[in-house]
């Protein structure tokens, strides 16, 4: 008996001195958590900012040919709309391509998540900015490079958190890494065009617009077909 309880004695003893040098030492694995709830929020989240861009377009209320000089008179805000709405999908298109790839989160990816959707959230605001005071001379250049700084943070972000679950080891073993690859080459480019842009938009706004216009679609276009073309 006294050899048993020894036995057992020292089996608890064991177990609870490798479970405190674990703790000890910092073995401790941090929580994973699954990605399908953190999926779904985002994705409302880039819906509902897409929605709210659709807000700014109102109706005019003048009748006969005054209504259709009235409709050409907010081009302005028909152009913000386009500008923001391919903006925001094509950052939708590669938050999914970080998505895609998971395997598994941490904690602090699901709040770095949500500091994107925090930046994603907030773009109908410059975009009714930019739509209020586009062709004012003065207020139209500080406009145009508040909306490139928003965007620039937003990109910065999602990049952020695509270098942090690469670091952390947080996609799928089995993701190509042609992909992952590929995100950066698309990523880098992008930023720096941003900072170019919101220079630029100080002193010719047109083009700063251009320029954001291209960088979504840039972001958006398929490029493997582009290369399946060229060759």
């Amino acid at each position: 008996m006294r050899q048993n309880g020894t036995a057992i004695h020292g089996g608890k003893g064991t177990g609870m001195s490798e479970r405190s040098s674990s703790e000890s030492s910092g073995g401790r694995r941090p929580r994973r958590y699954r990605s399908d709830r953190m999926i779904g929020l985002s994705d409302g989240v880039f819906a509902f900012a897409i929605t709210l861009l659709v807000l700014d377009l109102a109706v005019p209320t003048l009748t006969g040919a005054d209504v259709v000089e009235k409709m050409l008179g907010a081009w302005p805000t028909y152009l913000a709309y386009v500008i923001s709405f391919a903006t925001i999908g094509a950052v939708w298109l590669a938050h999914s391509a970080i998505t895609d790839h998971l395997d598994h989160t941490d904690s602090t990816f699901v709040r770095f998540n949500l500091l994107v959707l925090l930046l994603v959230s907030f773009m109908p605001y410059p975009t009714r900015f930019l739509s209020a005071f586009m062709g004012t001379q003065r207020p139209e250049q500080f406009a145009v490079s508040f909306y490139g700084v928003c965007v620039l943070i937003l990109t910065a972000m999602l990049w952020g958190l695509w270098a942090y679950a690469r670091r952390e080891g947080l996609f799928d073993p089995e993701a190509p890494e042609e992909a992952l690859t590929l995100f950066t080459q698309r990523m880098i480019p992008g930023l720096i065009g941003y900072v170019v842009l919101i220079v630029v938009g100080w002193f010719v706004p047109v083009v700063a617009l251009i320029g954001y216009a291209v960088i979504a679609v840039y972001f958006i276009f398929p490029f493997r077909l582009r290369r399946l073309v060229k060759r």
